[in-house]
């Protein structure tokens, strides 16, 4: 009782007017206040979670009054996971548990089920089946030995939910079961095994598991459709398309939404007629996939593509349809925002809405479809002013080799965008990720300082077609970081850096350019700063959790070849005496992807040359920080050694 107290406090300072003070380190290092904002079925209740000492706890309120029905917050080391409405009362929910080494979390596949009232209690799914510890009191249940995942609320059926099970194995892969699971009693049926191992399924609109898709081992392409009781190999479905992944089934079944790819070109949105295995395409964009997929949660029809070519872009498929008028209305009413419709009631006629931007980490609202009415919830970071800060500006230009590079600026508030200090900021990946228009506390808490920030999506980056993903693969220490100096050089070029100061700053394979780059470009950059990186190639495929995983030594042998000259050629640790930036090394002893391993041998490369540098080594981090006041720390002394650098005040 005291804890529903506590958070009906929270909630009433979350309602009142925000007072804004000028943001601090912890400001912008804090986990976000409010997150995963879900409507019930019948629009009368409002789940969120919230961080409460330092856990993951999840908030049920009576949409109506707003205030509290009950919380789920385990004892312990335990804490709330993802979370589902799966009928009008009754949520089901992730278990997770804080690790004894790590700041982070993991999962071990248990699901637990609770009324909005806290009533009904109940361990679903999982390895414990003796019940489980904790405030939210779960009750015994059957174990199994497996890690669950919800596969489909099954929005017909209030009783029952299909769970997706992976058994536990200590092999590579495994063969996924379906399960449809009594959300009440924990009693399960086994409807399908996948044909093929690590496979997820897609179930079509009459509740049935229709296709099972996954890469083997060598990262091909693999798609099965059920029927008549039996997996077929669906290759006749898919043809000639390349990178195929069904999205949803038209409404009458007879069709799916498929993302894929033809020719090398941009990936685009297909509809594919089961029957006849006819093609047609529906949506493409001349120079990215599509970002996000708009689909009717009532009619499972498509209304509308999100793309982003340096803003976002919204095509509509059927402008005359209910779901891409809402689209448009909460377009208008909400402008300069990226829109997501996180969740809805069963009708759609209630939806919870998220709008965020370069400025504004997440707003919440409520929209009453019927009236028109769009209600302010709470903000995801309250403490942080959008008005307060800085512009985050789309960019492109040619490289050298003719090809067109797309990035963003950061630019701080309230001074001349000239000759400002600068820091390029590489993403991770570095294949498949790519740089948005969205907010960034990192790049914003420098440009609080006075300092601008330069994000490069560059050669074989996700989400330019699979000819320029392609066009990095082998090229880590070539052609990737040449695109990253040259968009240094543009910055340079058009008046927004000195070129006296600038440095280089990233995270995973961002902390490998940060190295690369200066080696490549030794006068380009003053400092470097290495978090969390990669600084061995060869040491990849026998450290780290990347070669241990279902295809991960084909993924590395097609990203990075096996020729030895080539992969000590583009790594760090064989470079060093190219080097003539200062050097900050951040890394956390747990990391799995990028191992410790991978800082000691770049802080022995650094020794054996005699080079100096810095470093700074958390003993509970693994690839980031989970910890926000280890975050803040992090940001605390990577903002002293730019600054030093920079010579910014």
């Amino acid at each position: 009782m005291l804890r529903i107290l506590y958070l009906t406090c929270c909630l009433l300072i979350l309602f009142t007017v925000q007072a804004f003070a000028s943001p601090s380190i912890k400001n912008f290092s804090a986990d976000a206040e409010f997150s995963e904002v879900k409507i019930s079925p019948d629009g009368k209740h409002l789940a969120v979670i919230l961080i409460e000492d330092e856990k993951r706890t999840l908030l049920i309120l009576n949409l109506e009054k707003m205030q509290p029905t009950y919380a789920v917050k385990f004892d312990g080391e335990e804490e709330v996971g993802s979370y589902y409405w799966v009928n009008d009362e009754r949520i089901v929910l992730q278990k997770l548990y804080k690790k004894p080494r790590q700041e982070s979390s993991v999962y071990y596949g248990e699901l637990l089920a609770v009324n909005y009232d806290g009533s009904k209690s109940k361990y679903l799914f999982g390895y414990n089946g003796r019940g489980s510890s904790g405030s939210a009191n779960m009750s015994d249940n059957e174990s199994i030995q497996a890690s669950a995942f919800v596969l489909d609320t099954l929005k017909d059926d209030d009783k029952y939910i299909y769970v997706m099970a992976y058994p536990w194995s200590s092999l590579n892969y495994v063969y996924t079961l379906v399960y449809k699971v009594n959300v009440y009693s924990g009693k399960r049926k086994r409807i399908t095994t996948a044909p093929v191992a690590n496979a997820g399924f897609l179930v079509d609109n009459n509740e049935e598991v229709r296709f099972s898709f996954a890469r083997d081992s060598k990262n091909n392409d693999q798609l099965f459709y059920y029927d008549n009781n039996e997996w077929i190999d669906a290759s006749r479905i898919k043809g000639d398309l390349t990178d195929f992944y069904p999205i949803s089934f038209t409404e009458d079944n007879k069709s799916i939404y498929a993302i894929a790819n033809s020719e090398g070109a941009t990936r685009a949105i297909y509809e594919v007629e089961l029957a006849s295995a006819k093609h047609k395409k529906i949506i493409q964009h001349d120079v990215v996939d599509p970002l996000k997929t708009w689909i009717s949660d009532q009619t499972n029809t498509l209304y509308a593509v999100e793309f982003e070519n340096g803003y976002p872009e919204y095509r509509f498929i059927n402008t005359e349809s209910n779901k891409a008028k809402v689209l448009q209305q909460l377009m208008a009413a909400i402008p300069d925002h990226r829109i997501r419709i996180v969740s809805e009631t069963i009708n759609g006629n209630t939806l919870i809405v998220m709008a965020m931007n370069d400025k504004n980490s997440g707003d919440y609202y409520l929209f009453d479809r019927q009236n028109l009415k769009l209600k302010f919830l709470f903000a995801g970071n309250a403490v942080l002013d959008p008005n307060e800060m800085s512009e985050v500006r789309p960019i492109s230009f040619v490289n050298r080799d003719g090809v067109t590079i797309h990035g963003y600026l950061t630019l701080p508030r309230g001074i001349e965008h000239k000759n400002m200090p600068l820091v390029v900021n590489p993403h991770g990946g570095p294949h498949g990720p790519r740089d948005l228009w969205v907010f960034n506390p990192e790049n914003q808490l420098l440009a609080q300082n006075g300092i601008a920030v330069l994000q490069v999506n560059f050669r074989g980056s996700g989400g330019y077609g699979i000819d320029f993903e392609e066009s990095g693969y082998r090229a880590w220490g070539s052609k990737i970081q040449y695109d990253i100096i040259d968009a240094t050089q543009y910055a340079i070029d058009q008046g927004y850096a000195d070129k006296n100061r600038v440095c280089i700053s990233g995270a995973s394979f961002g902390g490998y350019s940060a190295l690369m780059s200066p080696m490549l470009a030794p006068d380009m950059f003053k400092c470097a700063i290495g978090v969390a990186g990669v600084y061995d190639l060869e040491q990849m495929f026998e450290t780290g959790d990347v070669p241990e995983s279902y295809g991960g030594k084909a993924f590395l042998k097609e990203v990075l070849g096996s020729d030895v000259a080539q992969l000590r050629a583009m790594s760090p640790t064989h470079n060093v005496d190219k080097l003539k930036a200062n050097v900050l090394l951040i890394h956390g002893e747990e990391d799995e992807r990028a191992p410790i391993e991978q800082f000691e041998a770049m802080e022995n490369a650094l020794k054996q040359a005699n080079y100096p540098y810095q470093k700074q080594v958390w003993d509970k981090e693994g690839h980031g920080f989970y910890n926000a006041e280890n975050r803040a720390k992090y940001y605390e002394i990577m903002l002293k050694f730019l600054k030093e650098n920079l010579n910014v005040k």
